[in-house]
């Protein structure tokens, strides 16, 4: 193995000394004294001796042994540790029993502790049982749908109607319906949301269950439970279609564990006492520096820790590291020791930039750590982050949120280890992105809004068409008061916001990084075939909504992306001042035939893209120097071929047939998709009737389309040598507009795509707290008007009335707090700019690919339904808070926002 800069390669192993002949060549850059205290200094002896005794000298040849023997103290027998807890009966480590213990059908993760429900009500329980004692698990809660969490004994049979608390022998909560389950329900606990985790305690000794969310206790939800010889209680859970969990039995750290309760799997006791002292040694060597001119040791910063390449130090970490490596390979220790001591270097503040420490001790993990055990720790701390993240709660400041993306950022800016996550990490095992969304809270008291904005408002003032006017002229001066603090209350929340967004941000600059070809292949075009490779997945899958990135995560995801893709291309521009700013994007029409860019048989405009290459094949060596491999043509089955033929002979004008068979196949002129964008695009079919133009450039470029695995940097940029990489195969109508970062085009491509996957239909979902709002204004005015035309002689309606009047505004008061957090992360103008950009991406594309005639009908359908929908969003989803007449006038929405006729 290698260090980062290349050099001499050496691996722990190296650092051994064989024999006493190496011990002058290691000691002579210090005297054996120094080294001695060097030494004594790092690993100092923990055990206490009744009397002083001469301390021994301590050189490299002894400190092997020397840290066998600190290592070993404490340690607990061997026989002791592996004892079976009473009380306790089952396999370690503890898992969802996969085999023989569940009903319905399930999807369980690689590691048998996370389930997706695929029937109407699956059921699974846990390898291990209790009897006796006070036992807890968690449950991170992935979906807040109908589930049932729970104990159940053996003796439990469920099926697709009755789960987990419906029978006498099993108890669950339900936090969707906010119910406790033994056969029969009552009310229990509360609502549970999508990043909270469940704890489940059971204390056999009195005969309880209770269940904890987010560490609060909602109380003992059952007594008098049944136990005795013979019963045991596996924990279980019940869940609906879609539904999905994680487990943690104790493979990790508890995120709440409670006084008393112990986890279902034994924690790794020895391992983490040893790990804790390595780590502590480690500390002594970064904080100690050794005046060799002196002779003597000084105490230092840590943070100002270089590793500069001292023989002493490394031989002293190479020793460390011989021990610390394979523990870092554990969950457990790196979520308990190595995250905690990682976040504990960025607790001072400061930019992530600022915090060198994390980049050294990377590049140590590199040159000290055999590669299997550098990855595993890797994936291991990054899985670790991600889970921290996405179940934290969210407090006013996003302190927590802040905290581990802080981290990320950190370990992201180290080259080496951010290609190697980039390649084995993102889009891989995470396949949704995470680290990305900002979760919207469902309590907004736990949250902390009501600190946040003390003062809530809503419209009263409604205009003839029921709609919230915006600025009534007749708003009492306390009406204005309010709502101008609940603006300020807003404002405060967007900056909070704003903080957690532009790390998002800069951990997406870091994937899109194409300078570092230091080691290899740049950031950026690794992610580009991740990005890629994940698109068509969700495109895919669309039917199988198990194996889908969520919505609520794409939204987020989006924005992120087009903020960061246009600094990028901002930046890339600043270089090629004659490039086309990000403000004026598009994607080139070349990039729909030309081979480079992999649409996985999504519909174009004209169809199938093999039928397309047939058809016009004629007019992409003409239009555009293009000849299609052979190889693919031939590729399509003699039943397809016959089928176009016949199809293109019932529908193909005489005229068309007569010109060979440039035109596409026509039904596509007739295609839903179409018929909707007449008000975008008038000039489409006239273009597809125009009759090929004469060969006028003798040179042709054979293609054929490249699946995202086979890809390369050259396949996106172009190079001297004549290479055009994504603008391969300019058509003649097409202007010769220098790009400033060709891969960005096929991101910005990646966006549109994503935004017809999910993201619009989400915004169209998030409106509905906005609605909300409304409804419950209109009904709260209604009612206080009737409050004031009540008579005096009905006091009993009177009293029904003001009780309604202060469920209502009770509930205001929860959505408008709601609907702040909302209108931060979605609905803001920022986001509406983003979304508009989009728009504008769109329109700008459909323009240039229509300038191309017959060849616009490889252009993908997606495009078209973005466009439309993006116009739409921006319509409807994003007032009152924001308007149309907001958006730059710029002329690109000219025609689309004039009045309706």
């Amino acid at each position: 193995m290698s260090s980062k800069g290349g050099g001499t390669a050496l691996t722990r192993r190296n650092y051994r000394l064989a024999s006493d002949t190496d011990k002058p060549k290691a000691t002579g850059i210090v005297n054996e004294k120094l080294l001695s205290d060097y030494l004594h200094h790092v690993f100092p002896c923990t055990k206490q001796t009744p009397a002083p005794a001469p301390r021994k000298p301590l050189g490299f040849q002894e400190l092997g042994a020397h840290l066998e023997r600190l290592l070993s103290e404490g340690e607990p027998a061997e026989e002791s540790a592996d004892q079976p807890l009473e009380g306790r009966l089952g396999p370690q480590p503890v898992v969802l029993d996969h085999t023989s213990g569940f009903e319905g059908l399930l999807f369980v993760d690689d590691d048998l502790l996370g389930v997706i429900g695929h029937s109407n009500f699956s059921s699974i329980r846990a390898t291990t049982c209790v009897y006796k004692g006070k036992w807890a698990y968690e449950v991170l809660i992935s979906s807040q749908g109908l589930m049932q969490i729970g104990w159940c004994t053996l003796n439990c049979r469920f099926n697709q109607e009755e789960g987990v608390g419906d029978t006498p022998d099993s108890y669950a909560y339900d936090g969707n319906r906010v119910r406790k389950w033994n056969v029969t329900t009552t009310n229990y606990g509360k609502s549970w949301a999508a990043g909270d985790i469940v704890s489940c305690l059971i204390d056999l000794d009195e005969g309880t269950i209770t269940f904890c969310l987010n560490g609060q206790s909602l109380g003992t939800a059952f007594t008098s439970i049944k136990t005795g010889p013979g019963v045991a209680y596996f924990p279980a859970i019940s869940l609906s279609f879609k539904e999905s969990v994680a487990f943690n039995f104790g493979s990790r750290p508890l995120r709440y564990p409670s006084h008393g309760y112990l986890p279902l799997q034994n924690p790794p006791t020895a391992d983490l006492v040893k790990a804790h002292k390595l780590l502590g040694y480690i500390k002594n060597v970064l904080s100690t520096s050794i005046d060799t001119q002196v002779g003597r040791l000084l105490e230092m910063d840590c943070s100002s820790w270089r590793l500069h390449g001292e023989a002493t130090v490394l031989i002293t970490l190479a020793h460390i590291f011989n021990h610390f490596a394979p523990l870092m390979c554990k969950v457990y220790l790196v979520e308990d020791v190595l995250m905690n001591f990682l976040l504990g270097i960025l607790e001072g503040g400061g930019s992530v930039d600022e915090h060198q420490l994390i980049q050294q001790l990377l590049d140590l993990f590199w040159l000290l750590m055999e590669d299997y055990e550098v990855n595993e720790c890797l994936k291991q701390l990054m899985m670790s982050l991600l889970r921290a993240y996405r179940f934290s709660p969210i407090i006013p400041d996003l302190g927590f949120q802040i905290h581990y993306l802080r981290l990320t950022t950190a370990i992201l800016h180290h080259e080496k280890s951010r290609k190697y996550l980039l390649n084995n990490f993102t889009f891989d095992v995470l396949r949704s992105v995470v680290f990305f969304y900002i979760k919207t809270p469902l309590r907004v008291k736990e949250a902390g809004l009501e600190e946040l904005i003390p003062t809530t408002w809503w419209p009263t003032h409604f205009d003839k068409e029921g709609k919230d006017e915006r600025e009534p002229k007749d708003e009492s001066a306390e009406e204005r008061l309010r709502r101008r603090a609940y603006e300020r209350g807003c404002q405060r929340l967007k900056k909070r916001i704003e903080v957690v967004e532009e790390l998002q941000v800069q951990i997406l600059k870091l994937l899109l990084n194409n300078k570092d070809r230091t080691t290899g292949e740049a950031s950026r075009y690794i992610f580009l075939n991740k990005f890629r490779k994940f698109l068509q997945e969700n495109a895919s899958n669309r039917g199988h909504p198990t194996a889908l990135c969520p919505p609520e995560y794409m939204v987020c995801f989006l924005h992120r992306l087009i903020t960061a893709v246009r600094a990028s291309w901002d930046d890339g521009m600043r270089k090629s001042t004659s490039s086309i700013r990000s403000e004026e994007a598009y994607v080139p029409p070349q990039l729909f035939y030309n081979g480079k860019v992999d649409y996985f048989d999504l519909q174009r405009l004209g169809g199938l893209l093999s039928h397309l290459k047939k058809t016009l094949k004629d007019d992409l060596a003409s239009k555009a120097n293009i000849i299609i491999d052979p190889a693919e043509i031939q590729a399509t089955s003699m039943d397809d071929l016959d089928e176009d033929e016949e199809s293109g002979a019932a529908q193909r004008p005489f005229g068309a047939a007569a010109m060979g068979g440039a035109l596409a196949r026509p039904t596509w002129l007739s295609s839903p998709t179409l018929g909707r964008a007449n008000r975008f695009l008038s000039t489409a079919a006239v273009s597809l009737m125009t009759p090929r133009r004469p060969l006028t450039q003798p040179e042709k470029v054979k293609v054929r389309t490249l699946a995202v695995e086979q890809r390369t940097e050259e396949d996106s940029e172009s190079d001297p040598h004549g290479n055009d990489g994504l603008l391969l195969g300019r058509p003649l109508a097409e202007p010769n507009q220098p790009m400033a970062d060709k891969s960005l085009l096929e991101i910005v491509d990646g966006i549109v795509m994503m935004y017809n996957l999910s993201v619009h239909q989400q915004l169209g979902k998030m409106v509905v707290v906005s609605d909300d709002v409304h409804e419950y204004a209109v009904a709260l005015k209604d009612t206080e008007e009737k409050i004031a035309r009540c008579p005096a002689r009905r006091p009993d309606i009177l009293d029904e009335l003001q009780k309604s009047q202060k469920v209502f505004a009770e509930k205001l008061n929860h959505l408008c707090r709601r609907l702040a957090w909302i209108n931060a992360t979605i609905y803001s103008k920022e986001k509406m700019l983003d979304v508009y950009w989009l728009l504008c991406v769109c329109i700008r594309t459909i323009e240039h690919a229509d300038n191309t005639g017959s060849l616009f009908a490889f252009a993908p359908e997606f495009y078209l339904s973005a466009a439309m929908n993006a116009y739409s969003a921006l319509k409807n989803y994003f007032s009152p808070a924001n308007s149309m007449e907001d958006l730059p006038d710029d002329g690109s929405l000219q025609y689309h926002r004039s009045p309706a006729r």
